[in-house]
């Protein structure tokens, strides 16, 4: 007899299953369709829909870890790169035209063709280091919780999120390189070693993100006022500001399928807030110069620590008023004992 958590989470997998069909039903119809429509207009016409419903099928899941992962890959990247398909760019677009396999693949899956070398067995051995350490962090956190101050609680939420991340996108870039043996692009390059918040955001932490923001956003933002009174240089400053101000309302509505609350909008204030620090931080060391240059040593450490306190202010309470890290936690520990359950009674 199966117990009631194994029921919740087996009748939570079959959700998941019927929207992941929904989705690769959708990309069929546009690699089948809207591929063959001109770009512009009417190829973005015959998109609305996918676009739409992209945006509401995360409501029809409930668990924490199913809904965050499906929303962040569909309602964010695939819809930023069906936009992008609209006008014949990003990685859906190439001549000759991709195959199915590929194209469902660049489409629902966070990965980009890798530019440099890279060294896919190096994350085939650290990924599973990862998933072990992001496993027994959550096992601590729910046994040991209570004993913790809330200043360790927090860097240890910064741990998970990174983990959670690099978990995810990693064994997405592993399944596409084994299967297609495409060689992709590592999800995150050791933010921990971030010198600036530049250095964090552009070329260190979720570099899958970073890319569609500078095709989606930056690059249209800063094109169009260059062409304006505020001339190349104001106009990049607003392409930032612009970026991180729609990855804040992004993670607004992520937060909202997965926390169902009314966003409080703290979110999007510390993406604006870095956005704000990055433009200061490139005025600064454009005005100073490369010898006023803070040493790693020192810029690393105070990068971080900015980015994990900035987090503790204004990213996670919207998570913690909720109790979606304790949602989190419950869930994964009834996957454990559900996967165990079933182990015992095979046995």
């Amino acid at each position: 007899m199966k117990s009631p958590k194994c029921m919740e989470l087996e009748g939570e997998v079959k959700s998941l299953i019927k929207v992941w069909i929904s989705i690769i039903a959708s990309l069929c119809y546009c690699y089948l369709i809207s591929s063959k429509i001109p770009k512009g207009v009417y190829r973005f016409l015959s998109l609305i829909p996918i676009l739409y419903l992209f945006t509401f099928l995360p409501l029809q899941l409930s668990s924490v870890l199913q809904t965050g992962v499906t929303s962040f890959f569909i309602t964010w990247l695939t819809n930023f790169k069906l936009l992008l398909f609209t006008f014949d760019l990003g990685p859906l677009s190439s001549n000759p035209p991709k195959s199915l396999p590929l194209f469902l693949s660049f489409a629902c899956l966070p990965i980009r063709l890798s530019q440099t070398q890279t060294n896919p067995s190096k994350l085939h051995f650290i990924l599973p280091i990862k998933a072990l350490l992001f496993g027994l962090l959550l096992m601590g956190l729910n046994d040991h919780k209570q004993k913790l101050s809330p200043i360790v609680i927090l860097g240890l939420y910064c741990t998970f999120v990174y983990l959670l991340v690099d978990v995810v996108l990693g064994l997405c870039n592993i399944v596409i390189n084994v299967t297609l043996g495409i060689e992709l692009e590592l999800p995150s390059h050791k933010p921990y070693f971030s010198t600036s918040l530049r250095d964090f955001w552009g070329r260190r932490w979720n570099l899958m993100v970073s890319d569609l923001l500078r095709h989606t956003v930056y690059i249209p933002v800063r094109s169009l006022l260059s062409k304006t009174i505020l001339g190349p240089q104001w106009a990049s400053m607003s392409g930032i500001m612009v970026s991180f101000l729609m990855s804040g309302l992004m993670h607004e509505l992520l937060f909202y399928y997965v926390a169902r609350a009314t966003p409080t909008w703290e979110v999007t204030c510390f993406f604006l807030l870095h956005g704000v620090c990055v433009v200061v931080e490139f005025c600064l060391m454009k005005w100073l110069g490369q010898k006023w240059r803070l040493h790693w040593a020192v810029s690393g450490p105070m990068t971080v620590m900015f980015v994990i306190a900035s987090a503790a202010w204004l990213f996670f309470p919207p998570l913690l008023r909720y109790g979606t890290d304790e949602r989190c936690i419950k869930e994964f520990n009834d996957a454990v004992h559900c996967i165990m359950e079933k182990y015992v009674r095979s046995y």
